[in-house]
């Protein structure tokens, strides 16, 4: 009952700081160079000022921006993030259809990071200054300095150009059907059975998947290599071996709960990354998800899908961290929430 209470409080605590940031984005956004109206009707001659007018009175464009703030305020109290300038549809309606794509897209990035920088740093941890130490340590830095989207266009020429084992860009192969109904592609085919398109939609999934997460998976291997070498110091563990336990033994049952910690703390805060931060490479495969629309919709100052998506991040970002100080308190019960 206390730990609820203390989740609810700081749940509650955040609410604040997501409205401070809504009201800025909401300015902000306003302040960049481009007006929507020319861009929805165009900016050649043949539009008229009454049009242009009228078009900017039925898009409550011509208020005062106080006045705009305020009307978004109280609809965001009744849920309503207001209707989109460029696509004629709810942004909650564009947010909820692309939210499944970005998510699945941040889930496999997670696990290729997790599958690959946790092994490969209890291994360079264990054999500190071996050939496979040096080497992963240099490969982790070459995978934090690489922009995203050159990763991203290098493994796309690799694998989808040269070898042809791997698809370049969307979700699924257009020729086949696959009935929606969680908008996840993955787990739709396991609950359709539809196993074709499960194998295209995991194959889809890999290039870009690989791309998102090759910066997490770097940090991670660092932060892991870091933390179990600290972690194998320890007096506990000498006292493990003292008492007979066999090496592997003492490193994954002993040390490694430890050294996660610090581990579960960057994963905490590169999720919201995952979710926020994939703009590029969805543009880059062609992916339709939540990144892809922030960035057509910042093109076209589409002001309330760009304030719709900027509080989703927010709120991804609260709940990562929150999530983050629960699992310190499962992974060190000396700690409270």
């Amino acid at each position: 009952m206390r730990t609820a209470v203390r989740i609810l409080q700081r749940v509650l605590g955040a609410v604040p700081l997501l409205l401070a940031l809504v009201i800025a984005t909401f300015v902000f956004v306003r302040m960049i160079p481009g007006d929507p109206v020319d861009i929805l009707l165009g900016q050649g001659g043949n539009v008229s000022a009454a049009e242009v007018a009228a078009l900017r009175q039925s898009l409550g464009l011509d208020e005062p921006i106080q006045v705009q703030l305020a009307r978004f305020l109280r609809g965001l109290l009744e849920g309503d993030l207001g209707h989109s300038f460029w696509q004629r549809q709810p942004v909650a309606r564009l947010l909820v259809t692309t939210l499944p794509a970005t998510v699945e897209l941040a889930l496999a990035a997670l696990f290729f990071a997790l599958a690959i920088g946790i092994p490969v740093g209890i291994l360079s941890a264990v054999r500190p200054g071996s050939l496979l130490d040096r080497l992963a340590m240099a490969t982790s830095f070459l995978g934090i300095s690489m922009p995203a989207f050159w990763a991203g266009l290098m493994l796309m020429f690799l694998f989808a150009v040269k070898l042809r084992w791997l698809p370049s860009v969307g979700r699924l192969d257009p020729a086949l059907d696959l009935r929606p109904v969680t908008g996840f592609l993955v787990l739709d085919s396991l609950l359709t059975g539809n196993w074709p398109a499960l194998r295209s939609a995991l194959s889809h999934l890999v290039l870009p998947g690989l791309t998102l997460g090759l910066e997490l998976m770097a940090i991670v291997a660092r932060v892991m290599r870091s933390s179990m070498l600290e972690a194998l110091q320890q007096d506990y563990i000498r006292f493990a071996r003292a008492k007979g336990v066999s090496g592997w033994s003492a490193v994954l049952r002993h040390a490694l709960p430890n050294a996660l910690v610090p581990t579960v703390t960057v994963v905490g805060l590169q999720m919201g990354v995952l979710l926020g931060g994939n703009m590029v490479v969805e543009t880059v495969f062609a992916w339709p998800g939540l990144g892809r629309l922030v960035v057509g919709a910042i093109f076209a100052r589409d002001y309330a899908v760009v304030q719709g998506a900027v509080l989703l991040y927010a709120a991804t970002f609260v709940l990562a961290n929150l999530l983050v100080d629960i699992l310190y308190a499962y992974l060190n019960p000396k700690l409270s929430l």
